[in-house]
């Protein structure tokens, strides 16, 4: 159907590059749409940021028409109808309308058509099966308005056909659920999700990836969260046991600290109990050497910062850096399950923000001129003299300087009979 009661009333409609694409391919026989998920965003009034065209222009006739408009053109996908055109340094999809003839998994063979609603009906939910031209007027073919009105996320046709199709669509169900969806999710979508679970372990890492970590930022994640654990999903991309309360709890505790969504944080807090646990999420989810670190570094005894003073706190800071620092002491508060005042994780957790620590004073060369000679003697001497550094809580001044590379020097000569 289409509701001419919906309208985008948006700018890029009547001005700038994705005006200029429409209206590349509009006229002499063709048509052009805005498809997708900025149709969504700017009828909820959310940002727009990545555009999706649609048109009934064979790809050829794309290419034909930016050649001859000096737009660069890259056939990204043409053997699926899919041309990226650059307009202004921005790159946009367009692809001409289709209907998939058979389905093989995420390949498909294909036809190219003219038919609006046969092209929606191919996609993955309702919401994101709505289009828009230049004169803002919404198509909706497949009950995608009432959907964004309901907050209801569903497939489009049978969910175990769409799922069929590509199994990313599960964890995108719970995505797209919890950045648009409220409530639980729609049932017939969830229980074919849980039936075609088996179909997760096909998936590349770097997709899943993608998704779980947009997943762990979304608004409504903990809902969606707690869904997939209740339905046995988490297991098969994990690899291991989900602390559906510690996701939680993390969240409180950003919010608690006004701290904004950080994903790798809130997949420590779901399904990091030790290091080893980072490890296998780092292999199952193909995670950057970066991600990897941070959650490695989350997992190694994070129960050491329960409990802790603050003269114990800044020793931890001092070691850590205040990244890795706030994230396992995050990560300690959402394991502790409210069994310790928020105020007293606060103020560990806060740290950072009113204390920096200082450059341990002490070099080389001043137990080099106490008799160590240079080499890894010299190394042993400066660890254990920064040990005694922190123990005396950061002194600066110059005699307690002193006196700490002495003691040093008679611990260093004691231990090794020197």
């Amino acid at each position: 159907m289409t509701d001419a009661r919906a309208r985008v009333d948006a700018p890029w409609l009547s001005s700038g590059p994705v005006a200029r694409v429409l209206a590349l391919l509009n006229g002499d026989g063709a048509e052009a749409r805005v498809v997708g998920g900025a149709v969504r965003n700017a009828l909820l009034g959310i940002p727009v940021n990545e555009f999706d065209i649609a048109t009934t222009a064979l790809p050829a006739e794309v290419i034909r028409r930016a050649k001859a408009a000096g737009i660069k053109s890259v056939p990204t996908g043409i053997a699926h109808g899919t041309v990226t055109l650059v307009v202004e340094a921005q790159p946009f999809e367009v692809t001409t309308l289709r209907q998939d003839v058979e389905t093989f998994g995420r390949k498909a063979r294909v036809v190219f058509g003219t038919d609006w609603a046969r092209d929606a009906e191919r996609r993955d939910f309702t919401i994101n099966g709505l289009s828009v031209g230049t004169d803002g007027v919404v198509h909706d073919y497949v009950g995608g308005l009432s959907d964004i009105a309901a907050k209801r996320v569903r497939f489009i046709g049978d969910p175990k056909l769409r799922i069929a199709e590509d199994y990313l669509r599960i964890l995108r169900f719970f995505r797209i659920h919890a950045a648009y969806g409220t409530g639980e999710p729609d049932r017939a979508g969830y229980l074919a999700c849980i039936g075609g679970s088996a179909g997760l372990a096909g998936l590349s890492a770097e997709r899943m990836r993608m998704e779980m970590l947009k997943l762990m930022v979304a608004q409504g994640a903990t809902t969606a969260v707690v869904a997939m654990a209740d339905g046995g999903l988490l297991l098969p991309i994990f690899g291991g046991v989900a602390y559906t309360g510690a996701f939680a709890a993390m969240i409180a505790a950003e919010h608690a600290l006004g701290l904004p969504p950080n994903a790798i944080r809130r997949l420590g807090a779901l399904a990091v109990a030790l290091s080893e646990d980072a490890r296998r999420l780092a292999a199952r989810l193909r995670l950057t050497n970066n991600e990897t670190k941070a959650l490695d570094s989350m997992g190694h005894r994070w129960w050491r910062m329960a409990g802790m003073d603050e003269a114990r706190a800044r020793r931890r800071l001092y070691r850590l850096g205040a990244e890795r620092y706030r994230d396992r002491l995050m990560l300690a508060w959402a394991r502790d399950g409210g069994r310790a005042s928020s105020a007293s994780w606060r103020d560990l957790a806060t740290l950072p923000d009113r204390w920096s620590a200082p450059k341990f004073p002490l070099k080389a060369a001043d137990f080099v001129g106490r008799g160590i000679d240079a080499g890894p003697a010299l190394g042993h001497v400066l660890g254990l003299a920064e040990d005694a550094w922190l123990a005396a809580d950061f002194p600066l001044d110059a005699p307690a300087l002193e006196a700490i590379a002495d003691q040093t020097i008679t611990r260093f000569k004691r231990d090794h009979r020197l």
